[in-house]
């Protein structure tokens, strides 16, 4: 079949894309402005993608059938075609893949308001360091599992982010409840995505739904820390382990400790000593998606003594690109790209920096990007979490002409909160203005050392890439 993906260059429609092609179909779809490194690994696979939106292309390549990402909606040239003449079939995404993929497996959904794709690549990758050969997608470029995206053998457990985001302009379902859960992780539970969820309450009813589709042989892996996730339960109709650092959980995580070259824990089931673990990713949350991601790789496995799962292939894990990603290492400075968009996720990796380089310079930079971050919704929030740093840079509010100024999130008035706290803090019109400002404040040589972290969920404009070609020769790396 030839299939078309409208929206191609994000990183789940891209894995989808990659997926459709390794079952043999034609694959090819169109985005705007796509950026590495799903552009890489697209072009790397062969996959023609169209810059832009032409119907007139689209009638000319004639695919069997197009598949419509989230991010598009009304208005779009091809949406409007394809309503109008009826031509070609059009799916969402998730009915895709439930369709065509996941309605014969026994499938892993890895939810979560932080961490599905860290948690879902972990336990694709123990699941083949235990000698399986699991399906997968990964809403992001993994560095182990190689890919990410693979089909598997129809025979072992296939493994899929489930984001709670819609699924199309004309499915307001969240994508997890197309993904037939034999096992759902549950990993944790905040308000998000503000432009589709009313509240907490109505978060949570998503959530509420999803466990309802878990059959009474499959399992709920919930993290048992989480108020907001544990008022979802009980939950009768199927099993349900709980993991985290308290102990009234199944699965405890003990003895954390991180420091600049690696990070320590233990894992205990019921009490007794599952594993020890020492790993080069930093931050207890990434601990936690471990622990979530040993127990749904162990109940596939091993339902009745999940304990048998190895878990000694966590030492080799590299992780995800664009979540807590090194890209300068050096004793001078340090550079890292976070994937973070929402306060917690900030504040998370800004405490693990903190942790593992206690006398360094520790710099923030944010872009407000998504559709909540760019909104003043969550704005006391990132205040809070931005506070961490020693200083602190504040990009262009991205599309910001498309909010009411008393809806948008309030730049200056951040700054102006940051520095009452003693946060040295700045912004500028532009994100190639902010580069400049960063690259003129940099610790003049012989200084306190430096980290400085990235967070989007997006391109930045480029910057970042930018700011670490300029910053290598002075750290003293080459370039």
């Amino acid at each position: 079949m030839k299939i078309y993906f409208m929206g191609i260059g994000g990183t789940a429609m891209g894995n989808a894309a990659l997926l459709a092609r390794a079952a043999g179909h034609e694959v090819l779809g169109a985005d705007t402005g796509v950026y590495p490194p799903m552009s890489t690994v697209l072009a790397d696979a062969g996959i023609a993608i169209h810059e832009g939106y032409d119907p007139v292309r689209l009638e000319a390549l004639n695919p069997e059938l197009v598949v419509i990402g989230n991010a598009l909606s009304r208005g779009n040239p091809e949406i409007e075609w394809l309503l109008d003449t009826r031509a070609i079939p059009f799916v969402s995404l998730p009915a895709l893949l439930h369709d065509s993929v996941l309605s014969a497996r026994r499938n892993i959904v890895v939810a979560g308001t932080h961490g599905k794709t860290t948690t879902t690549a972990l336990t694709a990758f123990l699941l083949r360091e235990n000698g399986r050969d699991p399906g997968y997608l990964i809403g992001g470029v993994p560095q182990d599992p190689p890919t990410g995206s693979h089909l598997g053998a129809l025979t072992d457990p296939f493994v899929i982010e489930g984001d709670e985001y819609d699924s199309a302009f004309f499915d307001k379902r969240s994508k997890f409840i197309h993904y037939a859960p034999h096992i759902a992780v549950l990993n944790n539970l905040e308000f998000d995505h503000a432009d589709i969820f009313r509240d907490l309450a109505d978060v949570q009813r998503t959530f509420s739904h999803l466990t309802r589709i878990v059959p009474r042989n499959g399992w709920i892996v919930l993290n048992g820390d989480d108020a907001d996730l544990t008022a979802l339960g009980p939950f009768p109709w199927t099993k349900v382990l709980h993991v985290g650092v308290e102990d009234k959980n199944d699965v405890l995580i003990a003895d954390f400790r991180e420091s600049a070259t690696s990070a320590t824990f233990k894992l205990l089931w019921r009490g007794t000593l599952w594993a020890k673990v020492r790993w080069v990713q930093p931050g207890l949350f990434n601990a936690r998606n471990a622990a979530m991601a040993a127990v749904a790789a162990g109940l596939a496995l091993y339902p009745e003594n999940p304990t048998k799962l190895d878990l000694s292939a966590l030492a080799r894990f590299r992780g995800v690109k664009r979540r807590q990603e090194m890209l300068v290492d050096t004793a001078r400075l340090k550079v890292v790209e976070d994937f973070g968009h929402h306060p917690t996720a900030l504040a998370e990796t800004l405490q693990s920096m903190r942790n593992r380089f206690p006398d360094a310079l520790l710099t923030a930079v944010f872009e407000p990007r998504s559709n909540t971050a760019r909104t003043k919704v969550l704005q006391t929030g990132f205040t809070r979490a931005l506070s961490q740093a020693d200083e602190v840079f504040i990009g262009a509010v991205n599309r910001a002409e498309k909010l009411k100024e008393e809806e948008r999130f309030d730049v200056e008035a951040v700054l102006g909160h940051l520095d009452l706290q003693g946060v040295e803090a700045q912004t500028a019109d532009t994100n190639a203005g902010l580069l400049e400002k960063l690259l003129a404040s940099l610790p003049a040589e012989g200084s306190q050392p430096q980290v400085v972290v990235f967070f989007t969920n997006g391109s930045f404009d480029g910057i970042i890439p930018k700011f670490v070609a300029a910053v290598k020769p002075l750290a003293g790396e080459r370039t």
